[in-house]
């Protein structure tokens, strides 16, 4: 089984930042119109599409909202050209990191993320010097204790997931990214309800730091999260539990 990054489950904990700041909207309308760019307006027939829509369902984003960022993304309606960037480096205590940002401007997400890193005690360093420690997967998640495990696993077997992973109050079910759509539809069918579905990035393995590393690797992932231009924050971090006991 992956290692599953922490910093998710942190996010969950201390409050949705997005929802927080009011930039989920946001992001998920730059998300689907990228998406449609990239790989046309029939969520049918693309896999980044039909994920980020369903996150953008799952947020009660209106459908308005949704059709006319595909539109802007197969140029049915004017709108901003986005840019896809992916930067890679270290946090404090030798924690990977991925972002992945969509920009207007590349020079300007540029210099911020570069602040960032080098303000908060990172590195950020060539694209591929960490991406290999991370696999991209699909990842639906399941409200807990709704299901026994045995009935759960085998229904996410027969749907065709990878792996069933219940851990720390969330229960998770691992995918290949071109079976998400399918194994969502699987569980459903089965009586499951999915609360959420995503594309992303999951760890290799696991780096735990010691604590005061391990909050200033948070600090530093927060302050991306924070970023307009990014989307995205993956870290292998695996926080101490007395870190894990101040959330609570």
């Amino acid at each position: 089984m992956s290692g599953h990054s922490k910093w998710a489950q942190i996010k969950r904990k201390k409050g949705a930042l997005d929802k927080k700041r009011g930039a989920l909207f946001s992001r998920l309308v730059k998300e689907i119109t990228v998406a449609a760019r990239e790989g046309g307006g029939n969520p049918d027939a693309n896999i980044r599409l039909r994920a980020a829509i369903d996150r953008a369902k799952a947020a009660s984003m209106p459908a308005d909202n949704i059709e006319r960022a595909i539109k802007r993304g197969t140029g049915q309606l004017p709108g901003v050209s986005y840019e896809e960037i992916t930067y890679e480096g270290y946090a404090p205590g030798g924690v990977a990191v991925i972002v992945e940002s969509l920009t207007d401007s590349r020079n300007r997400t540029t210099a911020a993320v570069r602040h960032i890193f080098s303000k908060r005690g990172g590195n950020l360093g060539e694209n591929g010097c960490v991406s290999w420690l991370f696999d991209r997967r699909g990842v639906i998640r399941i409200a807990e204790g709704k299901y026994p495990e045995e009935f759960l696993l085998e229904k996410v077997m027969e749907a065709g997931g990878e792996d069933l992973v219940i851990e720390d109050g969330e229960v998770r079910v691992l995918t290949s990214p071109e079976d998400l759509h399918k194994v969502c539809a699987g569980l459903e069918e089965a009586g499951i309800a999915v609360t959420e579905s995503e594309l992303t990035l999951v760890p290799k393995n696991l780096v735990r730091p010691s604590l005061e590393e391990a909050k200033a690797a948070m600090t530093l992932l927060e302050a991306l999260e924070e970023d307009e231009d990014v989307q995205a924050v993956h870290s292998n971090l695996d926080p101490p539990e007395e870190l894990l006991s101040e959330l609570e």
